[in-house]
């Protein structure tokens, strides 16, 4: 990793932004003179701002204010794949403590012993984690409040409410959610930058802890799960009527056999 040890901030109090605004940002031809990481890319902004961008959508700004941020994403529009019409955001205030061992205290700002790139870009990926794991959680949320009509009616009725075509939109929800939350964020992954830092993985482990990485990734799993039972269970049901819709045509058909056989041998008795 290419990247300079001194701080690229000169203040002693900054505000890092998280922004979660498209499924993919193509980051190639971004490399600079002024480089501080290449994986995941962050590089200086302005006189004393930081930009770090991940790959899967995600942009971090720290020491920007409301109007430079704004300028900021305009520029990388370009760049995105997939923009989202709502972005989800995250904010942290981050402090300069070098009397302290880097810590988070309860409420309070992230305190730093430096504001070094190597801090910095520790603290992107975890809110940039976090950030991708608030609207996936949304989106799950959302996927719940569709399908949970449709498991009541089944539990009260033992019947499925709604046609084939508004179980297949359940299924397809289902399946695209599952889809985009299992994607290229891997949340329980070690930053690459701790391969070279390893002193600083108690920060990170604080950090992961204050955002609860870990936690919400499981319980994002384990909802995960229960969506594509709940697909494999519409999918049965769907067959299971098609079966039932198939096997009622075929006993008309044998009826109807049955009947012009009858018919015909009436026929011939009466001549």
């Amino acid at each position: 990793m290419d990247q300079v040890s001194e701080s690229p901030l000169d203040a002693t109090r900054v505000t890092a932004r998280a922004f979660f605004v498209a499924e993919r940002i193509n980051t190639a031809g971004l490399e600079r003179g002024d480089v501080l990481s290449t994986a995941p890319l962050a590089f200086r902004v302005g006189d004393n701002g930081v930009a770090v961008l991940f790959r899967y959508g995600v942009v971090v700004l720290i020491g920007r204010n409301a109007l430079e941020e704004d300028e900021f994403l305009r520029g990388l529009e370009h760049r995105m794949t997939g923009a989202f019409a709502r972005r989800e955001e995250e904010i942290a205030a981050i402090e300069l403590a070098s009397d302290k061992d880097d810590q988070i205290p309860p409420g309070g700002p992230i305190c730093l012993q430096s504001l070094s790139p190597e801090r910095l870009i520790l603290i992107a990926e975890a809110l940039a984690k976090s950030v991708v794991l608030a609207r996936h959680e949304r989106e799950v949320a959302a996927v719940f409040d569709k399908t949970e009509p449709f498991a009541r009616e089944l539990a009260n009725s033992g019947r499925m409410a709604g046609g084939r075509r508004a179980i297949l939109q359940q299924i397809g929800n289902a399946l695209s959610v599952r889809h985009r939350v299992t994607g290229p964020v891997a949340v329980s992954e070690k930053p690459d930058i701790l391969w070279d830092k390893p002193q600083l993985e108690r920060l990170y482990a604080r950090l992961a802890d204050e955002y609860e990485l870990k936690e919400r990734a499981e319980a994002l799993n384990r909802k995960l799960e229960v969506i594509a039972e709940s697909a494999q269970v519409l999918t049965d049901i769907i067959d299971t009527r098609r079966a039932l819709r198939l096997e009622l045509i075929i006993v008309l058909l044998i009826l109807f056999e049955v009947l012009v056989t009858i018919y015909q041998l009436a026929l011939r008795t009466l001549g």
